[in-house]
């Protein structure tokens, strides 16, 4: 297995992001906040409960 310098590493691993663009991290942000709004509503309602 050959050296690869680290300039050169964050070199190739910025190349590979332009490529792939932003699926992954925007189908995370997007799971992230739709889980966050029903976690805020869920607690809002149970907040506004009638015992």
């Amino acid at each position: 297995m050959e050296h690869i310098s680290p300039a050169d590493a964050l070199t190739l691993a910025a190349h590979a992001a332009d490529k792939q663009g932003p699926g992954n991290l925007l189908r995370v942000v997007l799971i992230v906040m739709v889980i966050g709004c029903v976690l805020v509503g869920w607690l809002l309602l149970r907040g506004y409960r009638k015992d």
